[in-house]
């Protein structure tokens, strides 16, 4: 029963991890369009901790991307300067969603995974009873 409770926990850290990296993707999309801006990335790091976390991953530091911010020019913008500029984001809308779309598709896979877990340990359980 220990294999069915250590595959649980990989596929909920996988989960938690996903979820994580969903927010911060979400937070980047919705500030796209807001000055000064800077992308927020994650990178997963393996779980340190009691012997039973292998394979078991959590979410790192958040880190700014330290790239370019887009120089806009908009003379009636309350930012600008005298030529006319602000700095906008460095956020790229397609990057944020091909993201996205893998961490959801990462996150499904992990839920699957819990659930056909889940299952083989609840027909354990049934043939164990009879």
């Amino acid at each position: 029963m220990s294999d069915f409770s250590q595959a649980l926990g990989v596929s909920s850290s996988g989960l938690r991890a996903q979820a994580t990296r969903l927010r911060h993707l979400s937070e980047n999309i919705s500030n796209a369009d807001t000055p000064g801006y800077r992308r927020k990335t994650i990178s997963f790091e393996a779980a340190r901790g009691s012997g039973d976390s292998v394979g078991q991953v959590t979410p790192g530091r958040v880190r700014l991307d330290r790239g370019e911010l887009e120089l806009i020019h908009d003379p009636s913008h309350p930012l600008a300067d005298e030529t006319g500029h602000y700095e906008g984001s460095n956020v790229d809308l397609l990057i944020e969603l091909a993201d996205a779309r893998e961490a959801q598709r990462s996150y499904e896979a992990n839920l699957k995974m819990f659930e056909q877990t889940r299952k083989m340990s609840s027909g354990l359980m049934d043939l164990l009873r009879r």
